[in-house]
């Protein structure tokens, strides 16, 4: 591997530029949650059409990773990170200074762009190292990046307390311009072979699909990932509705799901060498369908306590952080030669379930029906993690039984 030199261009980039890029993009979909409530209220509009904020962003980067990732195949990692942030800088102006709720949800799409920061990374780091290699290193990437979302609550209900949302948006905006520098001094080329023409890029897809590993390891990232989304969709509801938690307190509920999250990046960066890619995999489900359990029997005990509701839940995070960065390393090393476009299609898969989960666990909580349906969202989800694990697990087994039979004959 090439050493790294910070802020030199012709070196792969340092691994905190990856990981401001990263940070900004989980920014942009969760500072303002706390704010959901103020913003249906300043422009007059209902939660669940607000809600949209978060739902709909999922899905807009759902579907634009299709895009970013070829796009990165033809016209270069830095080229398109650098695009990527200078539209979610226009998105961000127009946020700040919408008139109304349909000049706003313009605003939010044209933000989506900043998923970039989610895709690029991940092919960034396989042009570079391999796939165990690859595995420890986004796990670095994400630990870090999982600040953000650990502080960003806490500090978009602070902002919002003392300031208003708008406050949030500006904090993106700040940041943004930031990572632009960052991103133009220290991020060159890691794209060493580009693809022909996006047509081409595409045409691999059946490449892709046609993989039994790249399923697997794609669903166990989307129904990971699909608890976390869930908890997005419905934690504010139940924070609000169910605790009446201030948005500032409720920031501090979403500050304990993803410490979880660091720690088990923490784990998979520091063990993922030793243990392997698979032993991370499942572990990380099983951590995270403990902490569901563990919240559902607290609330069947009737234990009226907002921390003792979300606390437990920090466990999903946890799963989330041992589960994701192998899963990821996965998707993009079934075929080396289509890192982006894998980081792409399976991000977008992953982002389009969350989309969806997100979207459930809001559309099945009711005030009169407690937090319950959203741990049986999530709960689901968990375990259909596991059952993709398990696919892959045997997958692996099969061929190298056929491998070794081959050897042996």
């Amino acid at each position: 591997m090439q050493q790294i030199r910070f802020l030199d261009r012709r070196t792969p980039p340092h691994i905190m530029t990856l990981v401001v890029c990263a940070g900004l993009a989980a920014l942009s979909l969760n500072v303002f949650l706390p704010s959901l409530s103020a913003m249906a209220v300043h422009f007059g509009t209902d939660y669940a059409v607000m809600q949209l904020a978060v739902s709909g962003y999922i899905a807009g980067t759902a579907l634009l990773q299709l895009v970013l990732g070829p796009l990165s195949d033809i016209f270069g990692r830095r080229r398109v990170m650098i695009g990527s942030i200078l539209i979610l800088l226009v998105g961000t102006v127009i946020c700040i200074t919408a008139p109304n709720v349909t000049v706003f949800m313009f605003g939010r799409l044209l933000q989506t762009a900043v998923v970039a920061g989610f895709v690029l990374p991940r092919a960034i780091i396989r042009d570079t190292v391999p796939m165990e290699g690859a595995a420890s290193m986004i796990a670095y990437v994400t630990m870090g990046m999982s600040l953000v979302p650990m502080i960003a609550p806490t500090v978009g209900g602070t902002l919002n307390d003392l300031f208003g949302w708008e406050a949030n948006f500006a904090l993106i905006l700040g940041l943004g311009l930031f990572a632009l520098m960052l991103v133009s001094a220290d991020l060159g080329e890691t794209n060493r072979a580009p693809a022909a023409s996006f047509t081409a890029q595409f045409k691999s897809w059946p490449e892709l699909f046609q993989s039994r590993r790249f399923w697997g390891y794609t669903l166990t990232s989307t129904f990971s990932s699909g608890v976390f989304f869930a908890f997005l969709g419905g934690a504010p509801f139940v924070g609000t509705a169910i605790y009446h938690l201030t948005p500032t307190m409720l920031g501090m509920q979403f500050f304990l799901i993803a410490a979880g999250y660091m720690v088990g990046n923490f784990i998979s960066g520091r063990y993922t060498r030793r243990f392997g890619t698979m032993t991370m995999m499942l572990s990380g489900s099983i951590v995270s369908l403990i902490g569901v359990a563990v919240t559902t029997a607290i609330l069947l005990g009737d234990v009226a306590s907002a921390t003792a509701f979300f606390a437990p839940l920090a466990l999903t995070g946890v799963g989330n952080g041992l589960t994701l960065p192998s899963s990821n390393a996965g998707i993009v090393s079934v075929r080396p030669h289509l890192a982006g476009s894998a980081s792409g299609l399976g991000g977008a898969i992953t982002v389009g379930g969350g989309a969806a989960m997100s979207t459930l666990a809001a559309a099945v909580l009711k005030e009169e029906g407690g937090a319950m349906p959203l741990l049986v969202v999530m709960g689901i989800s968990t375990l259909l993690a596991l059952a993709a694990t398990e696919y892959v697990r045997q997958i692996d087994r099969r061929e190298g039984a056929i491998a070794t039979r081959d050897i042996d004959g």
